[in-house]
């Protein structure tokens, strides 16, 4: 199994990647949070022997071109080893803090990945760069902004996504799906995969080139102190996605989608502390992967049985490198 490992912040980016190949991770990924999501790959990207990803990039406030720039040159760093991420994150986020428009987000994310796709063919080919659709517009590309074909060719471009109609379009048109980290096997199974398989039936793709990715939350700690405080930090975020109306879905897949507006009062109270008191240990162990290394191989591998070989691990606090390589090692 394929383990992608969390990438934080900037100074010690290197180091880092550098430390978690050697602790057996095959890709480092990087989140939209405190710092630029494609910064910390750029210092990695001279690591060799590991995958890059954005898990996600944050697509409607960035234009196609500066995504293709920056996705392409990432590329080139990293000699053919990077995947470009992107999410629609929702409407408050895109709007109050993007300041970038959000309606129609599965039209306008369709139409993203045609354009990155026409202005790769255009570096590829030499030939016009012509594109007009309903939400961008592309019909330039001189010279000296042209960086000409990618020795190792366009990266595969993945999409993260949660409800159906995304999930369906996703593997409509995009070369794979990151599952989101706030889920479970029986979302996976019953919601995820045949939104997939109806996407892949329309397009007349098969599976096996469509690239599935789920991302899993991981708390774990090398003592029972250290399990309990990361349970604690895991608890938080629970709560914090669970309070999101676009993740109401998943805890209604388990008969708990009245905890969702609970929580989301309770967010904007400010009330993030008293939040993660509400997510039960059922609930933990239902969404996200506890214990020890064993434990949480164990469940790693049983939520994405007969789904994918690659996984993502989400981790709300660093784990230590030898828990993370023990991880790895009985995931492999």
């Amino acid at each position: 199994m394929k383990v992608f490992a969390a990438l934080y912040g900037l100074a010690d980016a290197a180091e880092r990647a550098r430390a978690l190949r050697d602790a057996g991770a095959s890709g480092v990924a990087t989140f939209e949070g405190p710092h630029d999501v494609f910064a910390p790959l750029t210092l990695a990207a001279s690591v060799g022997g590991l995958d890059l990803m954005t898990n996600v990039a944050i697509a409607f406030p960035r234009n196609p071109i500066h995504l293709a720039h920056q996705a392409n040159d990432h590329q080139l760093l990293s000699g053919g080893r990077f995947s470009l991420g992107l999410g629609t994150q929702i409407r408050p986020q895109i709007e109050k803090r993007f300041g970038a428009q959000f309606d129609q987000p599965v039209a306008r994310m369709m139409e993203l990945i045609a354009a990155l796709r026409a202005i790769f063919t255009a570096w590829e080919t030499g030939g016009r760069l012509d594109f007009r659709g309903d939400y961008y517009r592309h019909t330039l590309m001189t010279p000296a902004f042209n960086p000409g074909p990618n020795p190792h060719g366009a990266p595969p471009i993945y999409v993260g996504a949660l409800g159906p109609r995304l999930t369906r379009a996703t593997a409509e048109h995009a070369d794979g799906l990151l599952v989101m980290p706030f889920g479970s096997k029986r979302f996976l199974q019953n919601n995820t995969m045949p939104a997939v398989r109806e996407g892949l039936q329309a397009a007349g793709r098969r599976a096996q080139d469509f690239a599935i990715i789920p991302e899993i939350i991981v708390s774990a700690g090398d003592t029972d102190a250290q399990r309990e405080q990361a349970n604690s930090g895991t608890r938080r975020l629970l709560a914090f996605y669970g309070s999101t109306p676009a993740y109401r879905p998943v805890l209604a897949a388990h008969g708990w989608e009245d905890l969702q507006p609970e929580l989301n009062a309770m967010s904007k109270q400010g009330r993030w502390q008293e939040m993660g008191g509400l997510i039960s240990d059922e609930m933990m162990r239902t969404l996200a992967a506890c214990g020890t290394p064993a434990e949480i191989a164990a469940y790693i591998r049983d939520r994405v049985d007969g789904v994918s070989d690659t996984v993502c691990l989400y981790q709300p606090a660093p784990i230590g490198l030898s828990t993370l390589a023990e991880i790895i090692d009985r995931l492999q």
